[in-house]
């Protein structure tokens, strides 16, 4: 559950410190993609974790009935 957070964070900081280095606009287009397409996978990684600790993934259905 850590990890979503800490990738979003280091994510941020390098495309910080990348915009700063070539403020150029196709660079603040790159890293804004970048950012909002790995924001949502990140959230991803932390409901999975949240409902891996909460033990959901112990009994998974053997057939559709049991949905």
């Amino acid at each position: 559950m850590l990890t979503g957070p800490l990738a979003i964070f280091f994510l941020a900081r390098t495309a910080w410190h990348e915009i700063e280095k070539k403020p150029l606009i196709d660079t603040k287009i790159q890293w804004g993609v970048f950012v909002a397409v790995f924001i949502p996978i990140a959230i991803g990684f932390v409901v999975f974790g949240y409902f891996a600790w909460k033990g959901e993934y112990e009994r998974l259905p053997e057939d559709s009935t049991q949905l």
